[in-house]
């Protein structure tokens, strides 16, 4: 295959993650690659991760983030520990700085394995979110699907950690809501004229509370880093939750979990796993790839 690149095939909780290789080039993984990437079982993805070569001093790398539906994304907080684990074991480095289409982003690995990522400050104005209307108070909002007097769900937490997000707040399991029907119309909502994710949150206990979200631009996804961050954020700022919490993702494997911890300095720290699947070549213009032999396929 002609002019290909290195990729991985990984995921973050389960949210399925390609990272690519793009250093050294100028161009980008095309919209067209994405799609026929998204349509083929072994590759289908929520998030591409694309790593260019820096754009800005002091960075490490400028990551492409690209949706299965061929839309560019600004951030992605499950992916981004994908890239860290990657680059780690190709470096050896522990320590990352990012910039991205949401901004400057650093990460770090532990030495158990697991990877936080300093996602930046949450935005609160209605503007900037950005919403079609102006709320003062943008930790709760007038939305609400299913009937006026008795909705399914209503009153969301909004906010933008690079990307908008609203938060719909439900006393019992996210899993059990047909988020499936009511994720498209809520994403696609007037009042959000950028689109935006939607999460299901349902609060545990003051440091714990369960999640499953609609991502923007991939639908029903097994984990949103970013929406994890949205809901841990809009626990505190709502009084529901300390500013540290464990948030389990309801819909990944195992329902595994993330650490979000919203910092006296306003940033947002979520920690959680990455994990390798496998890995191969791919043409970033057309989608096509071939996977590498197993490892001990090349030992026989």
């Amino acid at each position: 295959m002609a002019d290909t690149v290195e990729f991985a095939k990984m995921n973050g909780l389960g949210n399925k993650i390609l990272v690519v290789d793009m250093r050294g080039r100028k161009d980008c993984v095309t919209p067209e690659a994405a799609i026929a990437l998204a349509a083929d079982p072994l590759t289908n993805f929520d998030q591409i991760m694309s790593i260019h070569d820096p754009k800005l001093a002091g960075t490490d790398a400028y990551i492409d983030i690209v949706n299965c539906d061929g839309t560019r994304a600004q951030a992605c907080g499950n992916g981004t520990r994908c890239v860290v684990q990657a680059l780690s074991a190709e470096t050896g480095r522990k320590a990352f700085t990012f910039q991205t289409l949401a901004g400057i982003l650093n990460a770090q690995e532990h030495q158990d394995g697991t990877i936080s990522v300093d996602m930046g400050k949450p935005v609160f104005q209605w503007d900037k979110i950005p919403l079609s209307e102006e709320f003062h108070d943008t930790s709760r909002i007038e939305l609400q699907i299913g009937p006026i007097d008795n909705p399914v769900l209503h009153s969301p937490a909004v906010m933008s950690m690079g990307n908008p997000h609203a938060i719909f707040w439900v006393d019992r399991d996210p899993m059990t809501f047909e988020l499936e029907r009511f994720g498209p119309l809520l994403e696609n909502h007037p009042m959000f004229p950028e689109k935006a994710n939607i999460t299901l949150a349902q609060v545990i206990s003051p440091t714990e509370m369960v999640t499953r979200t609609w991502e923007r631009g991939a639908g029903l996804t097994l984990a949103c880093g970013s929406a994890a961050c949205s809901a841990g954020v809009s626990g505190a700022r709502t009084g529901r939750t300390e500013r540290k919490v464990d948030i389990i993702v309801a819909s990944s494997p195992n329902r595994g979990k993330l650490s979000i911890e919203w910092r006296a300095d306003d940033h947002v720290i979520m920690t959680g796993p990455a994990e390798w699947e496998w890995s191969g070549n791919l043409d970033p213009v057309s989608g096509s790839f071939t996977r590498d032999p197993e490892p001990e396929v090349q030992a026989q």
